[in-house]
């Protein structure tokens, strides 16, 4: 019976959201769209059992940044956006997701196809404009979701944005652990899972505790694409406790820019 009242909670949530994006957003400015967003956002996970907390030592959060931050669930947008709302690039998939792909879309995520290099460089022009607009932008750079205690090597292409726009690069690490404090077996969003089963599992399951670490940022201007996705990386495989290593912010400041090495897309871009 709980469960079914979560649901019934949650579809009348989805659908004021969508209310909300339909009649209010196109006449508010980008401000009060976001305290919209946060409150929206805080709810949802309010309906999910879940509870937000930033770790003891985070680093303060960047105004204007490329956001990156590993990716286990299709919480971590909710929970990114209960803390500071940011415009997503995400994986195409999303947009079937029900009620909350149109909703997410509506919020300015940039849904990117597997394997399109059109959707790719759109997506490439789209990040380093909201960038230079002063925009708080965010996108997982794993391209999918992983278990718990483990991390995908980190696409690199869309971190030339962050060097196209001289803004800084800032990771952020996310975990899900239950009352017990260990890794919470409900919120993995992997194989064959789809959307619908894990919203039930989550809904049903025991309460849940996002924990996010705020990481030091990174320099983007000057640098390369390649070392702000391997700084990253390590920086949120070290903050999970899944790493030994992490590159110095330092080492990236004056680290050179090599056009030849960089991706079509983010040529093109560029020169466009």
């Amino acid at each position: 019976m709980l469960l079914v009242l979560r649901v019934i909670r949650l579809v009348l949530h989805l659908l004021l959201g969508m209310a909300v994006c339909a009649l209010l957003f196109p006449w508010i400015d980008r401000d009060a769209r976001e305290i919209h967003v946060r409150r929206w956002s805080r709810s949802l996970l309010a309906i999910c059992n879940v509870q937000v907390q930033i770790t003891a030592g985070s680093a303060a959060p960047k105004a204007r940044a490329l956001v990156v931050a590993n990716h286990v669930s299709w919480l971590d947008i909710f929970v990114l956006n209960a803390l500071y709302p940011c415009r997503f690039v995400a994986k195409a998939e999303i947009r079937s997701w029900p009620l909350a792909g149109w909703l997410v879309e509506q919020a300015g995520t940039v849904f990117i196809a597997r394997g399109n290099r059109r959707d790719l460089r759109r997506a490439f022009e789209g990040l380093v404009q909201a960038l230079k607009a002063g925009e708080r932008v965010a996108f997982f750079p794993e391209g999918t979701t992983a278990p718990q205690g483990t991390l995908l090597p980190f696409h690199a292409n869309l971190f030339e944005a962050a060097v196209d726009a001289k803004c800084r690069v800032q990771p952020y690490a996310i975990s899900y652990v239950d009352d017990q404090k260990k890794p919470h077996p409900g919120v993995e969003f992997i194989g064959d899972t789809t959307f619908v089963q894990s919203v039930l599992t989550i809904l049903g399951g025991r309460p849940i505790r996002a924990r996010v670490t705020i990481l030091r940022s990174i320099k983007g201007e000057g640098a390369h694409r390649r070392k702000l996705a391997e700084a990253t990386e390590a920086s949120i495989r070290k903050a999970l406790g899944i790493a030994d290593e992490v590159v110095e912010e330092g080492d990236l400041d004056g680290e050179a820019h090599d056009e030849e090495d960089d991706a079509p897309e983010a040529q093109a871009a560029r020169r466009a």
